[in-house]
């Protein structure tokens, strides 16, 4: 493992008035950074009472750690998310998207935790099988997916890739600012995930848990996601329509009030 990685990017959106409800520590997914939860998520829980954090991982956003991002692992992505969590007033929720529901299962596996959502994550069978089936039916969207370099993506690529990421009403500013937040992804945690070692280390049943994944996601498809449920002993939650980065769609409402509802049964 690197060593523990102090300078992280955390955005935050606080209540204007305390009123006891937990703490939210968003976890955002491969390729991105955490302002992937700004425009809506963050401003949106805590209007309602939620502190909300999201932090970039190390070589993400405007983290340090790009110079050792291609050796980076899960296990340094889970000691990022440790090293926040552990700063924050009070033990947070844990909501991973993608990757980032992966380092939340590392942590699941090790510990008790105040509760968890996985979204849209990777399933147990890790990142194979869900690379063959879209290179059998998306061969060119997979090698644009597999050499991504977002320092040169043309509108061509982009056309061709946005229907894996994205709905299709998601508004242009928030595309365009989307790409903006795209950045490298390391291989090794690609690998590690490849060799399921996101889940590698068993289950903890202990914590409260939500499965959530998205009809329309092409990556992280509703058969995926229940397969993760299955891993986990819970039943998944299955929401319509929406795409793989639920949390910009022009329907992200539905998502942000299936995890509320969950959030308030956690003690």
């Amino acid at each position: 493992m690197l060593p523990v990685e102090t300078h992280l990017e955390i955005r935050r959106k606080l209540p204007a008035t305390p009123v006891g409800k937990p703490t939210l520590l968003f976890v955002h997914g491969g390729y991105c950074d955490s302002w992937y939860w700004e425009p809506y998520f963050l401003p949106w829980f805590a209007e309602r009472g939620y502190p909300s954090y999201a932090l970039s991982l190390r070589g993400h956003g405007r983290s340090a750690g790009m110079q050792t991002l291609f050796i980076t692992g899960l296990d340094d992505y889970e000691t990022d998310v440790e090293f926040v969590a552990g700063r924050l007033p009070e033990p947070p929720i844990l909501i991973g998207h993608s990757m980032g529901a992966a380092v939340v299962e590392r942590i699941l596996a090790k510990r008790p935790v105040r509760g968890a959502a996985l979204i849209c994550p990777v399933p147990p069978a890790g990142l194979l099988p869900m690379a063959a089936r879209l290179a059998a039916n998306h061969g060119d969207a997979v090698l644009q997916m597999t050499g991504l370099d977002p320092t040169r993506l043309s509108a061509e690529v982009l056309e061709m890739l946005r229907p894996f990421y994205f709905g299709a009403d998601v508004p242009r500013p928030i595309l365009d600012e989307a790409i903006r937040h795209l950045g490298a992804e390391s291989p090794r945690a690609l690998m590690d995930m490849s060799l399921r070692l996101h889940w590698a280390l068993g289950v903890r049943p202990a914590s409260p848990l939500l499965v959530l994944g998205a009809h329309g996601d092409r990556i992280c498809t509703s058969d995926d996601v229940r397969a993760t449920a299955l891993h986990h002993g819970v039943s998944a939650q299955i929401l319509p329509g929406l795409a793989h980065m639920l949390m910009l769609d022009a329907e992200w409402l539905q998502a942000a009030k299936a995890i509320e509802a969950w959030v308030r049964g956690v003690p």
